[in-house]
């Protein structure tokens, strides 16, 4: 039927008359008046496809269950989300899914926080009707990052969606009809040899358990009750705004000095903060950039601070490497750093040094183990976990978080400017290069710190920056499908830029795989205007100007992109697309 968006429509929702556009689904519409109808297949973010078939609803013109998510409020006369019909429909759906499902909640990644579980606790089941008729499945243990139970997929199609449509990595996908319906690799290979960039956004899709990352808690508590080793931890900028989420703190809460008081009490020896190492990115990468523009080569030079990236572009465009900058991420650099600088500073043995990283990421965890990072002579990071499995510990802890003071970050890596705090959001990466990079060439401030035009949601933004009379334009990828569509146009050679931004992740790290479940493009939004009001209140906000930066050259590195810069801050990066 043809939808005219300008015409709205009245109906009728369990007796309360409700008046939206039309094409709005039965859904949204019974939102819009308070009614919650269930779903385990839904997300605001991904495709409608109407799989678990759990939010059907009656209605008069029909007279017949129909599903809510995918219908619409035009084809209905009065509509009825509470009838016995109805809820007898869900229940049996429901109790179908557990029949097919491990009930084993008690030792499930997802146990309190699985939707499935929630739904099952809200209808009151008890005791399932159906005998099981599940079939174990052995887990994929293949890589360093992720998990997938396929025994407790549900085959609702999210994680499929997140991998297909958002990020166009096609790395899982449908498989079989009927019973034999399922959800796997490509040949039914494991991860470690599938298209996976292992940036989880199949995790924060999938509503139950059958994904989660490795969970790397017990090696943290292992090294914590160590005591031969020196253990610090480092937190990524989209950290702060995330994980209070985890304690019923609002949605995009800065919660830095809770989170700083609570790694102390977990017994970390040095809290630092990874917008420190940021700062380094920054300033060796724009000298980076500096570079290839006097030379004219290797241009557009494309960012490498995203790890999830950079397992994409190794496996999609190999024959674009030499654009992708040598620079560690910040991750990488802090641990870098950690075991050289600020272990022979403190008079720690080297050895000694045990570098642990909270991260919104669960390609960090893959980062970590890649052997070309351990230029120290050690490896640079060695365990990374997501604010997922820090809200874990600090639980397990005791912790209150709420209850918490404010405290500060140690010295000498924990001092950091705004332009680092916004690497956790997308556009970040290339606003706090501009302000480094315009300065650096101009020997002027930027008549403003705020680059507008590289914020928001948008899949691809573009800016023009004249630095003295020279034009340099830049671009910025919002997620992998955007990604694909710049690096084909470089790869066709009809890119006119510079300098390119790309975060695996849609917003950037804000929504990373690791972050707290159920992020949506909201919450995503809420993340991002957190950070930028940590770096709107900094003393500080251009890398270049952070004094503990301009101390690690003076005491240690020498100078920007210098040989011993290259050696521990710099790597390289490997054709994997066979």
């Amino acid at each position: 039927m043809h939808i005219d968006p300008n015409k709205m429509v009245t109906v009728k929702i369990d007796g309360i008359p409700v008046t939206v556009p039309s094409g709005t689904t039965i859904m949204e519409a019974a939102k819009k008046i308070g009614i919650k109808i269930p779903s385990l297949c839904h997300h605001p973010d991904l495709t409608v496809r109407a799989f678990c078939r759990i939010c059907v609803v009656e209605d008069t013109w029909s007279r017949r269950l129909k599903t809510a998510c995918n219908n619409i409020v035009d084809e209905c006369g009065d509509i009825f989300t509470n009838t016995e019909g109805v809820r007898r429909a869900r229940r049996t759906i429901l109790e179908l899914l557990l029949a097919n499902h491990p009930q084993d909640c008690l030792h499930c990644e997802r146990n309190r926080k699985c939707e499935l579980q929630t739904l099952a606790e809200e209808f009151g089941i008890r005791k399932n009707a159906f005998d099981p008729v599940y079939r174990p499945v052995p887990k994929d243990l293949s890589n360093p990052a992720m998990v997938r139970d396929m025994s407790k997929c549900i085959r609702c199609g999210r994680c499929v969606d997140a991998c297909q449509a958002v990020q166009e990595v096609n790395a899982i996908g449908y498989s079989g009809r009927s019973t034999g319906f399922k959800i796997t690799t490509a040949f039914e290979k494991p991860l470690s040899e599938s298209p996976c960039v292992y940036c989880g956004q199949c995790i924060a899709a999938c509503p139950v358990g059958a994904l989660y990352e490795k969970d790397d808690t017990q090696k943290v508590w292992d090294a914590l009750s160590n005591k031969d080793l020196h253990v610090v931890v480092q937190t990524a900028p989209a950290v702060r705004v995330a994980i209070g989420e985890e304690f019923g703190m609002e949605k995009g809460a800065i919660a830095t000095g809770k989170m700083v008081a609570a790694l102390r009490r977990l017994g970390f020896d040095k809290v630092f903060d990874t917008n420190f190492s940021a700062d380094l990115t920054i300033v060796e990468e724009g000298n980076e950039l500096l570079s290839r523009l006097k030379s004219g080569k290797n241009l557009p030079m494309i960012t490498s601070c995203s790890p999830g990236w950079i397992n994409y572009v190794e496996k999609k465009y190999p024959d674009l490497l030499d654009l992708v900058s040598s620079c560690k991420s910040p991750q990488q650099m802090f641990g870098a750093v950690a075991k050289t600088y600020y272990a022979d500073k403190m008079e720690i043995p080297r050895e000694k040094m045990f570098v642990v990283s909270i991260m919104p990421c669960v390609a960090k965890k893959y980062e970590a183990q890649r052997p070309e990072m351990n230029s120290s002579g050690y490896q640079d990071v060695d365990v990374v976990l997501t604010t997922r499995e820090l809200a874990k510990m600090i639980r397990l802890a005791g912790i209150q978080f709420g209850a918490l003071p404010e405290e500060e970050f140690d010295s000498p890596l924990g001092l950091a400017s705004g332009a680092g705090a916004i690497f956790g959001t997308s556009g970040g990466v290339m606003e706090a290069a501009v302000r480094t990079v315009y300065e650096i060439v101009t020997g002027k401030e930027p008549q403003s710190l705020d680059f507008n035009e590289l914020r928001g949601h948008e899949g691809i933004k573009e800016a023009s920056l004249d630095l003295d009379g020279t034009t340099v334009k830049v671009a910025v990828a919002n997620g992998l499908s955007n990604a694909k569509i710049l690096m084909d146009k470089v790869r066709a050679g009809e890119a006119d830029y510079q300098f390119i931004e790309i975060m695996c992740c849609p917003g950037g790290c804000v929504g990373g795989g690791g972050q707290p479940f159920r992020t949506t493009a909201a919450i995503r939004s809420n993340r991002m205007t957190g950070l930028y009001k940590v770096d709107k209140d900094s003393k500080i906000r251009q890398s270049h100007k952070n004094p503990e930066i301009l101390a690690l050259y003076d005491e240690f590195l020498g100078e920007p992109n210098g040989h011993l810069a290259h050696e521990l801050l710099h790597t390289h990066y490997t054709d994997r697309s066979h």
